[in-house]
């Protein structure tokens, strides 16, 4: 059974399938931190100084704390939407999916190319071979063989 599990885990595809989790994450995080701290400050900049990271709506409030951020709501127990959150969320999986849809868009060209590519085919036989082949098949012919 060890052998078995060995042979699994180091087929070329199990180790592409780790090398691709581990860059997968790390450009997750590059993203993450691309879409928190360089893009939805601009955005809000640009909408008149909006903090997505600190837009939210207060469902319920029952002790009346004051509410000034998000941290705040949470902390206190206070039941929020949490709207800037979910906006930055679907910022990072946009960027994500376009980046995933590029890659495999190029790796479909790349298949087709080689599809195109043409198969070596085997060369037409020398003169000899096809008078030889004649020879044989007239000896043939004659009932000799």
């Amino acid at each position: 059974m060890f052998k078995e599990f060995r042979d699994f885990a180091i087929k070329g595809n199990m180790i592409d399938l780790a090398i691709g989790v581990i860059i997968g994450a790390a450009f997750g995080a590059i993203v993450s931190s691309i879409v928190d701290d360089i893009f939805m400050p601009l955005i809000g900049l640009l909408l008149g100084g909006i903090d997505f990271s600190n837009l939210f709506v207060v469902l319920s409030n029952p002790n009346d704390v004051a509410v000034p951020s998000l941290a705040v709501a949470q902390e206190a127990g206070v039941a929020t939407l949490n709207i800037g959150l979910f906006i930055n969320a679907v910022v990072k999986f946009t960027i994500i999916a376009v980046v995933l849809f590029m890659v495999v868009k190029g790796i479909n060209s790349m298949k087709r190319e080689a599809a195109k590519e043409p198969v070596e085919s085997t060369p037409a036989p020398s003169k000899e071979e096809v008078l030889l082949t004649e020879i044989r098949d007239a000896i043939r012919a004659s009932g000799k063989a």
